[in-house]
């Protein structure tokens, strides 16, 4: 008979082997993944989860802990490390991003053995783009009008995902000079872009050229233009063409003030915020009322509260009719408040943002109408700003047409997570310990909190809860938007 020491210490060290070989795949599955990102602009993801410049370990986790979300265990890593290398190996795919934790479900599902590999991709894969929404092959200028919190993000976002430089390509970065000295100027923005004190450092590198003129970021020159006006600025002079103008000062927000940006080098100018008398688009939910809108080159991609609480609007509306509602959002503080009491011209928020609850309005519930104009009049909102420097919470109370129950409810929600037009835009989680800082980070628009759900005795009245980092999860939309509007999307298979 074993000694328990030897069966324990024998149990650890397979345990511990087997951990090994788990990682030495993952690594490998990384390196599939860069090859298909940079030698066929394809880039895969796991149930939303980027899998380029991740961790082995990270990667193993997401197999484990998102998977169960979906499909109730699991995701082996020797099953996507499969389909990566299949995938590879395809020959016609059009660029596109991938959700291989997709893939590999429905391979379980549908029962397919490893000779059949190239029929069940082909049979998902393959498909012919539509004519006249083939992406431009020769990827679109960005400019950067700003550079705070958003902006910053945003410049993550399209730089982590420039891959060959067939989509977005970040051109500029327009400054309201700070400092006499540019040089010490460009340093401390680099700076800010390097380290995030909520998101953690850049996976990558930033450089300052000498005199201050550029960033290189991840090897990518960049402008830094200063200028205290738009109208000052002519971008051929820095070799931009055709560009889409990402405006994230929130300075100007109607389509005639928004003109001043259409300068030379510039056909379209896309608005962080909610805008007037421009198309208001929650990317996919009414991002083709792009198309047809007379003025589709200036829009803008509404608010992060908007886009955090539409898309699961929609999907109950679509199945059980919203007769009325309420919607309460929590939301973090934001450099619009004060660090300290002092004085600002909008009720309560001239106290120190840090250390109180403040009541506030927000236009959320009414901007509801321009992107879902069935829901007009229909809700109303308010909010709460919360000592939190990140991540918010939406609570909507919603009166239904059609009774429902709280597991009926969720599984709505969690199909919308997983199949449909939504999937970038809802994450599902049946986690009972999630709490806010969870949510940092996530490139959806909005965490849907499952255990939370209640469901009233008759079925008609519902409450749901969804987090949202109001500022990366909004800063993937704004970067999808872009790349829907400079047709440059690729084709995606969630």
């Amino acid at each position: 008979m074993a000694h328990p020491d030897s069966t324990d210490r024998s149990f650890a060290e397979n345990a511990l082997s087997s951990w090994r070989e788990q990682e030495k795949k993952a690594v490998q599955l990384l390196k599939v993944a860069g090859d298909l990102r940079f030698d066929r602009s394809t880039e895969l993801v796991i149930f939303r989860h980027d899998v380029y410049d991740c961790r082995p370990s990270k990667l193993l986790n997401t197999h484990l802990v998102a998977a169960r979300k979906y499909v109730g265990k699991a995701i082996p890593i020797d099953l996507t490390l499969f389909l990566a290398e299949g995938i590879l190996g395809m020959v016609n795919l059009p660029p596109a991003k991938i959700d291989i934790g997709k893939l590999a479900m429905e391979w379980i599902e549908e029962g397919y053995s490893d000779d059949r590999l190239h029929e069940f991709l082909n049979a998902k894969l393959s498909v012919t783009l539509q004519a006249g929404q083939q992406p431009d092959a020769e990827g679109r200028d960005v400019v950067l009008y700003g550079f705070g919190r958003i902006g910053r993000l945003v410049a993550r976002r399209i730089i982590a995902t420039t891959g060959s430089g067939d989509q977005l390509r970040l051109k500029a970065i327009v400054l309201r000079p700070k400092m006499k000295d540019r040089q010490a100027e460009a340093h401390k923005r680099a700076a800010l872009l390097q380290d995030d004190s909520i998101h953690g450092a850049f996976h990558g590198t930033v450089e300052v050229s000498d005199g201050g003129s550029h960033l290189l970021i991840n090897g990518n020159p960049v402008h830094l233009i200063f200028a205290s006006s738009p109208s000052e600025i002519d971008y051929t002079q820095y070799g931009i063409r055709n560009a889409l103008l990402i405006d994230n000062t929130g300075v100007w927000r109607d389509n005639e003030s928004l003109q001043i940006h259409k300068r030379p080098g510039i056909s379209q100018v896309l608005l962080t915020a909610p805008g007037k008398g421009i198309p208001n688009i929650v990317y996919g939910v009414n991002q083709e009322d792009l198309r047809a809108s007379p003025t589709h080159d200036i829009f803008c991609a509404a608010s992060c509260t908007t886009n955090a609480i539409v898309p699961i609007l929609k999907v109950i509306d679509a199945q059980y009719g919203i007769e009325k509602g309420h919607i309460e959002t929590v939301h973090s503080y934001t450099s619009d408040q004060n660090l300290l009491d002092n004085f600002h011209k909008k009720p309560r928020r001239g106290r120190a943002a840090a250390i109180n609850m403040v009541l506030t309005s927000t236009g959320a519930a009414s901007a509801v109408a321009k992107v879902l104009p069935g829901l007009a009049g229909k809700l109303t909102g308010n909010a709460v700003r919360v000592p939190t420097p990140n991540v918010s919470l939406a609570i909507m109370n919603l009166s239904v047409r059609k009774a429902t129950s709280v597991d009926d409810l969720n599984e709505s929600l969690r199909r919308a997570a997983l199949y449909g037009d939504l999937v970038e835009q809802i994450h599902f989680s049946t986690s009972d310990e999630y709490v806010s800082s969870h949510a940092v980070g996530m490139t959806t628009t909005s965490v849907l909190d499952a255990p939370s759900t209640i469901v009233s005795n008759d079925g008609k009245t519902i409450t749901l809860y969804a987090w949202y980092d109001n500022e990366f999860g909004y800063t993937c939309q704004v970067v999808r938007l872009a790349k829907f509007a400079a047709n440059v999307r690729r084709f995606s298979y969630y």
